[in-house]
């Protein structure tokens, strides 16, 4: 395999949808194990239309020097009360990459 499935893990707010259904979201990605390019991102969020726009919006940056691009990227683009658990995702989705590709 020239690939990764690698999940980061955050609790979700008070007050959000999807948090009837789960106490934590998850981003998971396929990772290019070579150059860290995100090949496919998926999340917990609770609509179909939240969950693809992530992973639009993740897929072809590389992680493999850290996440600020992600992080950046969800800071401007997402506007939802799940923003600050996404980050903390992609954060410890980097930590688990870290563990991974050593």
């Amino acid at each position: 395999m020239k690939t990764l499935f690698i999940a980061g893990h955050a609790r979700l707010p008070q007050g959000m949808a999807a948090k009837n259904v789960f106490d934590t979201v998850t981003i998971t990605v396929e990772i290019d194990k070579r150059y860290g390019v995100i090949l496919e991102a998926s999340c917990t969020l609770a609509t179909e239309h939240g969950r693809e726009y992530l992973g639009r919006l993740l897929r072809g940056i590389s992680i493999r020097n850290g996440v600020d691009e992600g992080i950046e990227l969800i800071r401007e683009h997402y506007r939802g009360k799940a923003t600050n658990a996404l980050i903390a995702c992609m954060k410890d989705l980097y930590k688990q990459y870290e563990l991974v590709s050593a």
